[in-house]
């Protein structure tokens, strides 16, 4: 096939081409026959739109049961939480039927199998009872699955203990779960080393591979750091995480952890993290009014402004490695709302976070869109952690609570606005009306080096009011799902009717597949490789300083169609061959 293009012939002659330019001061082409090289560190591409795998409703749909309510993906499983799930079943496979225990809660794990997603287990807990609200969290790492039920009453200690004297009312309990095959049974039951009543024990939890971590938002005790004395309550709702981890299938605590400024009603553990030897531990309503890491913890004048702890561990023995702020603390941010971890990047969510700002990195000062929302993204460097970037909503707004949910997996952020209400349309398409308030939306981000960008926004294929789309979030590689809890159809199991909405808040999940745009061929950017790109690909061939001046955020070298770190025309008809399959 032979291409004319800008009155030039695309696919030429095996010659190379005798010719000169410049690209950032270095000569491309010298003399005949020379190539242009690969720069080091070349940035990494963006990803395409999020293709949506399915449409994911529980096996034995409720109303009200707020399916996603929590959810949590490793690999190809997906676990989803129904907190208010009502029936009496106990254990795994058990009666679905039978709604005789309200609020008790649920959990469903699906699997992605042969190019479709399924439900592999209906997990409820060794003691179901009513409003103990078992899948109001959810982790899982590998074939370990780890639930919160922050309603449990049992006033056991420990791994193991006695369930059934339900003494402690709301004291929590976490449940854990593990795979053989397909088939998945309870190892252990996990419960506070200083269980008491309204403690919470489970409102969060976190997985990273034999190492779980526990949230009580309302523990009481006034320690401070690691392993104090959990007897004197005198600090009402400062909160507390418990880790806990396995040796062979034996679980025992290993570590009891509170703030450094520990302080009545911080919630500390409203959000925890974990990955290998690191945990980050939110509490939304710490208040003193430092900035940045490791500022001034005494003085308590921005109430509710938020922190976030960085604990570490050596060996068994934890210490805390950071005190993470805002850089732009305000009372009633509400920063530790959400915090997720993935090896030295940290993302902590601050849901009441009121700036104008859009994107990555805009201007923090003008409050005027209160609860708007922002997420704040922490690198770590030896021990060292700074902010490397502040982000807001490409389209932010009043009351939209971007940052109420967070996730990372690499160099790809996820972060949930629950009552967003623009009106577009799925995937960020202009759909040209308004959309319902509380609908809510996700937002992807996408690091290359140490610069953030936006890369996607992403709604609901069934975008309807009171949703709550973006309740929750999670990411794993390319893969991710974003919740819905408040969602409205009657639909059972992948890919249902989504327009039966008969079933007010029963919940819905939906599971979507990160795709790399293409490293080759793709000249301007779009994620696509089509006839938009031949003028491009020709200017890049022909004057390389004029296609970085004219497409500033692409690189030069998705022309290297031989991707033997040259740019010439030899590329050429490999180039043609893309367009042309």
């Amino acid at each position: 096939m032979t291409l004319f293009v800008s009155g030039l012939i695309l696919l030429l002659p095996g010659a190379p081409s005798s010719r000169q330019s410049c690209r950032a001061g270095e000569p491309v082409f010298e003399i005949m026959g020379a190539k242009a090289h690969a720069p080091e560190n070349v940035p990494a591409r963006l990803l395409g739109a999020p293709s949506l795998d399915a449409y994911l409703k529980a096996s034995n749909t409720g109303a009200g049961d707020e399916f996603g309510h929590a959810i949590a993906v490793s690999g190809d499983t997906l676990v989803v939480g129904a907190w208010e799930e009502d029936s009496s079943a106990v254990g795994v496979g058990g009666n679905q039927a039978n709604n005789g225990a309200a609020d008790s809660g649920a959990v469903y794990v699906f699997v992605y199998e042969s190019g479709e997603w399924n439900q592999q287990a209906y997990i409820k807990a060794s003691n179901t009872q009513s409003s103990d609200w078992f899948g109001s969290s959810v982790a899982i790492s590998g074939d370990t699955l780890v639930v919160g039920a922050l309603g449990e009453d049992s006033n056991a200690t420990g791994v193991n203990g006695l369930q059934t004297n339900n003494s402690a009312s709301i004291s929590g309990a976490a449940y854990v779960f593990v795979r053989s095959g397909t088939v998945w049974s309870q190892q252990a039951y996990l419960k506070a080393s200083n269980t008491n009543s309204f403690d919470r024990f489970g409102c969060s939890v976190a997985i990273s591979g034999d190492t779980i971590v526990v949230g009580a938002t309302h523990e009481d005790s006034n320690a401070t750091g690691v392993n104090g004395n959990q007897a004197d309550n005198s600090a009402s709702g400062s909160g507390a995480a418990y880790v806990f981890t396995r040796s062979g299938a034996v679980w025992s605590q290993q570590a009891y952890l509170k703030a450094s400024n520990t302080g009545i009603a911080d919630k500390l553990g409203w959000a925890v993290a974990a990955d290998g030897d690191t945990v980050v531990v939110g509490a939304y309503f710490e208040a003193s009014n430092s900035t940045g890491v490791n500022g001034n913890q005494a003085d308590d004048s921005a109430d509710n402004a938020g922190a976030a702890y960085v604990f570490v561990r050596s060996d068994a023995v934890w210490t805390q490695q950071a005190y993470l702020k805002a850089s732009n603390t305000e009372a009633f941010d509400q920063f530790g709302y959400s915090v997720a971890l993935a090896g030295d990047t940290a993302v902590v969510g601050a849901v009441g976070e009121a700036s104008n700002s859009t994107a990555v990195d805009g201007h923090q000062a003008d409050n005027s869109f209160v609860n708007s929302g922002a997420a704040y993204v922490f690198a770590r460097s030896g021990g060292d952690w700074s902010q490397q970037a502040y982000l807001k909503a490409s389209n932010t707004d009043e009351f939209d609570q971007f940052g109420a949910s967070v996730a990372v997996s690499g160099d790809l952020v996820l972060v949930g606005a629950p009552f967003e209400n623009d009106g577009l349309a799925q995937l960020g398409i202009e759909a040209g009306v308004p959309a319902p308030t509380g609908a809510g939306a996700a937002y992807l981000f996408e690091r290359a080096g140490s610069v953030w960008s936006h890369a996607h926004y992403i709604t609901a294929s069934n975008r309807e009011a009171e949703d709550e789309f973006g309740h929750a979030v999670t990411l794993d590689g390319l893969r991710s799902a974003v919740a819905a809890p408040l969602e409205d159809s009657s639909a059972v199991g992948a890919d249902g009717n989504q327009a039966d909405n008969s079933f007010e808040s029963a919940g819905a999940a939906y599971s979507y597949s990160l795709v790399p745009c293409p490293n080759h061929g793709d000249m301007n950017c779009d994620c696509a490789v089509d006839m938009d790109d031949v003028d491009p690909f020709v200017l890049a061939l022909l004057d390389a300083t004029a296609y970085d001046t004219a497409y500033p955020s692409c690189e030069i070298l998705n022309a290297d169609i031989l991707t033997d770190g040259n740019v010439d025309s030899r590329d050429t008809q490999g180039f043609v061959d893309l367009l042309v399959p």
